[in-house]
């Protein structure tokens, strides 16, 4: 028996939407992250892009279990000395909602030139609209 390999081109890409609200982070970013990756179809190849596109919505109305909406912190260094921005998720859902999901998300993907791939398929949007209904997406549900 030989080891299957997928190929990109023969790859069949979906649509997923995903509604984010009254949903924890971590749940709402795992499902992403396998739908992105492609880790849920049986022709899951490591090193191709096997994944679908998916959308989410609701950015904003993600929850944060425990006490991290205020106890966690995202630091980002400028690379200017003494420039190191500290932010907790609550001042991060003041500015750009949809930035808490896509860190998440990006966090659970490779770190490669593949995962920068992958990522380019992942869309987010704060409220209910979204402008890919032309594509037909799939609602997927988190349990």
């Amino acid at each position: 028996m030989k080891t299957f390999s997928a190929k990109a081109q023969d790859v069949e890409r979906k649509w997923h939407v995903i509604d984010a609200s009254n949903k924890i982070l971590g749940n709402v970013a795992r499902e992403a992250a396998v739908l992105l990756r492609g880790k849920h179809k049986p022709i899951f190849t490591p090193h191709v892009d096997t994944g679908d596109f998916v959308v989410i919505i609701n950015a904003e109305k993600v929850i944060l279990s425990g006490n991290k909406e205020t106890d966690k912190i995202y630091t980002h260094y400028t690379g200017y000395v003494g420039n190191q921005k500290v932010e907790n998720p609550k001042s991060v859902r003041k500015r750009k909602p949809e930035l808490l999901i896509e860190r998440a998300v990006k966090g659970m993907i490779p770190h490669n030139k593949l995962g920068s791939v992958i990522y380019s398929k992942l869309n987010v949007y704060v409220g209910s609209e979204h402008p890919h209904q032309a594509q037909n997406p799939e609602v997927f549900e988190i349990a």
